[in-house]
């Protein structure tokens, strides 16, 4: 703590304990107030100006340093200067202290409990920067609750003082008003409980939820201006329509239908949507074929003479082809049919906030859920209509028939990374270009080490610094131009998989003419229950975001439906997202990454267990990784896991069941783990973390305990 901290607590601690030493309180007591009431008038008479400064200045101590007593100043404010000077001074001076008891507040202890909660605290943050002056105007009238707390408590947050300033004054004014009319009437008040009664601190809560009320009125009122120029049906067809049978609209589907809700579902292409027909399962169909073959040509390591797999590249396409046909049912027309939902295969356009047309009928909705997804993101480099024929996407790369023999992966995140390291081991010759420093650039750097050793290993160029300058064909063949460190590179390539990101799908279905309204990032915009500028139209997936991964739409997908069904009432939660990038070691996370709290500027501890100490991991030979958690400093408390692992994604369970019931890693080390299994390895770095954690000053008396015992 600063030496300037320091001496303002060292100041406050002495004010306070002089309060308390010298039994000043006894001065602010209702008797003593009606005893010296004379005397008080008197010197006001004679001393007017010296008597207002005086009393301001006790009374914004008294405030600033969380006192006992402010009812009896305000009193005496009533008492001694009369109910409209009275009402200015105090009204004045209970704020200026509060705000200074604010200030204190916020310079002594913010930084280092912003420092423990970060997170916690950037949440409140949003919340105070969005609704704080209403939540403070609300606190300041209720006089039930302790007026000093609000000022330390708002002290934490990013209000600003000036805001804190007048909501505070312009809060106060009826409670002041109030004591300071009493005050007038001093000789008739025996006691507290004469000034206010329980029904008039029943109507001081009453007047303090009228600003939720005021704003949940001004919400209402809103959204009838966003309705104005639409008619509402007296009744619906459906509770929910869904647009968009991915992810997202499945599951909205299932959660209606599974309460006897009446929900249509609209599709244009194929039940599933991405992540069936052109995402995760074909994706990790391939992915295991590319491992199937890298293992035979390995296979010295397990002790068997290393084989080179002969295969046609149609027979790998067509197994792709196969699994996603053997989990096509599980996302049909005919299982959610079977449900009780209604299917509809054709473009939905919303013509209204109710009314959503496919195939030329019209069909009217309570509420309306739009799940359309996102697609990959081509930009248009100079030339890359020379080579368009050849550009592959996570949408056409599943209908090439022949295998490339030079393959350009343009992006090193996931999908890239996941498709460079597959072809490779099919036996393309793979090149990854980048304009990052490394792979998987959202994760840790110990973690995009060891995805760099596989893909050196497996055979992928990297090109990593570079930025993508040009395409061209010359003589039939098809060059991509980068600009590295080392100047200009053409690099030759029969196919391109362009893996850049995805951008929200917000077109074709009437969004826009609507007046939906988007992020800057071009997905929709959403509150914090997933509804749209149209509270009856919510928004889930990767067209919303943050997140775009298919669990974090499923998991969207509940809150919208529920809130669109019940009330409204529940918040979207983001606590807690696991995900994994399929490469060969996989990497998992859930929670922090160790970059992303230095960036965030979250104080944390990491406790890291290397693979090459698990025992199943030796006879697996697949020990090159990690598990790393992150904690909160001098706390059992999980911030974060990263883990490097054959079956990383499988792992990660346990630390994100873990994160989202509160528990730490003394609760994994104190669980059984099945040995041998790489799940240990998630015991192990509790171990790790209990190892470096013990108290080393008891243990010379536990030696001698244990040499007394012998």
């Amino acid at each position: 703590m600063k030496k300037s901290k320091i001496l303002l607590l060292g100041i406050i601690a002495v004010l306070i304990a002089c309060f308390f030493y010298y039994d000043l309180g006894s001065y602010l007591s209702l008797e003593s107030l009606k005893e010296s009431k004379g005397q008080l008038d008197a010197y006001y008479q004679q001393n007017q100006i010296l008597s207002i400064a005086g009393y301001m200045l006790i009374y914004i101590l008294a405030t600033a340093l969380s006192l006992p007593g402010a009812t009896i100043l305000t009193l005496a404010g009533g008492a001694v200067f009369g109910l409209g000077l009275g009402l200015l001074i105090v009204s004045f001076s209970s704020s200026i202290g509060a705000t200074c008891a604010f200030l204190a507040s916020r310079y002594i202890l913010r930084d280092s409990i912003e420092a423990k909660y970060k997170k916690q605290f950037d949440k409140i943050n949003e919340g105070v920067q969005r609704d704080g002056a209403f939540y403070l105007f609300s606190l300041r009238l209720i006089p039930v609750v302790p007026f000093f707390i609000i000022n330390l408590l708002m002290g934490l947050t990013k209000m600003k003082a000036f805001t804190f300033y007048w909501v505070s004054q312009l809060g106060m004014l009826a409670g002041t008003a109030v004591y300071v009319n009493a005050g007038e009437k001093i000789a008739e008040i025996n006691s507290l409980k004469d000034i206010v009664s329980f029904d008039v601190l029943i109507s001081f809560v009453l007047l303090g939820i009228f600003p939720l009320i005021a704003k949940k009125i001004v919400s209402i009122v809103q959204a009838r201006k966003v309705y104005k120029n639409f008619k509402k049906p007296k009744s619906f067809d459906y509770n929910i329509v869904a647009i968009g049978a991915g992810a997202g609209g499945l599951i909205t589907s299932y959660i209606a239908a599974a309460v006897k809700a009446k929900v249509a579902l609209i599709e244009k292409h194929k039940m599933g949507g991405d992540c069936l027909n052109t995402g995760c399962v074909p994706s990790k169909a391939i992915i295991r074929s590319g491992k199937i073959r890298k293992l035979a040509k390995d296979a010295a390591t397990y002790g068997l003479k290393p084989a080179e797999l002969d295969f046609d590249f149609p027979d790998v396409m067509n197994r792709v082809h196969k699994i996603i046909g053997a989990i096509e049912p599980h996302d049909s027309v005919e299982r959610y049919e079977g449900l009780g939902v209604n299917c509809f295969t054709g473009e939905a356009k919303i013509l209204s906030p109710w009314e959503v047309e496919v195939n030329g009928k019209v069909l009217s909705a309570k509420n309306i859920v739009i799940a359309t997804g996102g697609s990959p993101l081509v930009p248009q480099f100079t030339g890359i209509d020379e080579v368009r024929s050849d550009i592959l996407t996570s949408e056409n790369l599943w209908d090439i028939k022949v295998l490339p023999k030079k393959l350009v992966v343009l992006g090193a995140g996931p999908i890239g990374s996941e498709m460079a390291q597959a072809f490779s081991r099919l036996g393309s010759e793979v090149t990854i270009v980048d304009m990052a420093d490394r792979l998987l650039a959202r994760e840790d750097e110990d973690a995009s080490e060891i995805v760099k050793e596989a893909f050196i290993k497996d055979g992928v160029q990297l090109k990593l610094n570079s930025k993508i300058s040009s395409f061209h064909k010359k003589d039939s063949t098809n060059y991509l131009v980068v600009e590295t460190t080392d100047g200009k590179q053409e690099i030759p390539f029969d196919k391109c998989i362009c893996a850049l990101g995805r951008k929200a799908n917000t077109k074709g279905f009437g969004a826009e003419e609507l007046g939906i309204e988007l992020n800057d990032n071009g997905t929709i915009k959403t509150n914090e229950k997933l509804q749209t500028n149209f509270p009856n139209i919510y928004a889930v997936g990767d067209v919303a975001g943050p997140y775009q991964f298919t669990h974090t739409a499923s998991h969207m997908a509940w809150y919208a439906s529920v809130n669109a069904l019940f009330f409204n009432r529940f918040k979207v939660d983001y606590s807690v997202v696991p995900w994994a990038t399929f490469v060969d070691p996989e990497v998992a996370r859930v929670g922090l990454s160790e970059a992303e709290a230095k960036e965030k500027d979250i104080a944390y501890e990491v406790y890291k267990y290397d693979l090459e100490d698990s025992d199943r991991a030796i006879a697996d030979s697949a020990n090159k990784g990690f598990v790393k958690v992150l904690l909160a400093p001098g706390k059992d408390k999980i911030l974060g896991a990263t883990i490097v692992a054959s079956n990383a994604s499988d792992l990660i369970a346990e630390f994100t069941l873990a994160m989202k019931h509160g528990l730490g890693l003394n609760k994994i080390m104190g669980t059984m783990h099945l040995y041998p299994s790489m799940m240990e390895a998630n015991k192990s770095v509790a171990g790790v973390w209990k190892n470096a954690t013990k108290p080393e000053w008891i243990m010379p008396y536990l030696q001698k305990f244990h040499a007394w015992r012998r």
